[in-house]
C-alpha cells in the first residue's frame, strides 16, 4: 500500500490490482469467476471485491442467478489503471533484475514449488503417526 500512498493514491491496495486486471481483461465477472481466475478462495475474492466496492472501485450487480453477484469496474477504478500499469511494469522490471542477481531465479523456484504442490499438496506430504508414546 505504501507505494500507492507515495504516488498519492489513497484507495488503491495491492490486493486490488489482480482483481482490476482480471476485470479489465475479461469484463464484468462473478465472484466465483474472479476466484477461479486468480486462484484464490471464493471468500478471499468476495472480501476483496466488497472492500473495493466500499472504496468506490467496484460495483456489484445481481447476476442471472439471484445468488450470483457480478463485479464491474467503476470509472474511479478505470482512472487508476494507468498508475497500476506503470507500477506493475516497474515491479516486473525490479523482479527481473532481482532474479538476475540470484544464483537460481526466485521466479523459477516459485513456479516449480507451485507445480509440485498442485501435483501433491503439502498436507499429503506430512506423515503423522500420532503423539509419541509416553516414557515407561
Amino acid at each position: 500500500m505504501k507505494i500507492y500512498e507515495e504516488l498519492g493514491v489513497e484507495d488503491l491496495r495491492p490486493r486490488y490490482v489482480p482483481v482490476v486486471r482480471a476485470l479489465r481483461e475479461h469484463g464484468p465477472l462473478s465472484i466465483r469467476d474472479i476466484a477461479t481466475k486468480l486462484r484464490v478462495t471464493h471468500s478471499a475474492a468476495s472480501q476483496t471485491v466488497n472492500q473495493m466496492a466500499k472504496d468506490g472501485l467496484a460495483e456489484l450487480r445481481p447476476g442471472t442467478d439471484a445468488r450470483q453477484r457480478i463485479a464491474h469496474l467503476t470509472p474511479k477504478a478505470e482512472a487508476l489503471i494507468p498508475i497500476m500499469d506503470a507500477e506493475w511494469d516497474a515491479t516486473e522490471a525490479a523482479r527481473e533484475q532481482f532474479d538476475g542477481e540470484l544464483a537460481y531465479p526466485l521466479s523459477t523456484l516459485v513456479a516449480e514449488a507451485i507445480a509440485l504442490l498442485e501435483r501433491r499438496p503439502f498436507r499429503e506430504r506430512i506423515h503423522y503417526d500420532g503423539p509419541p508414546a509416553p516414557p515407561s
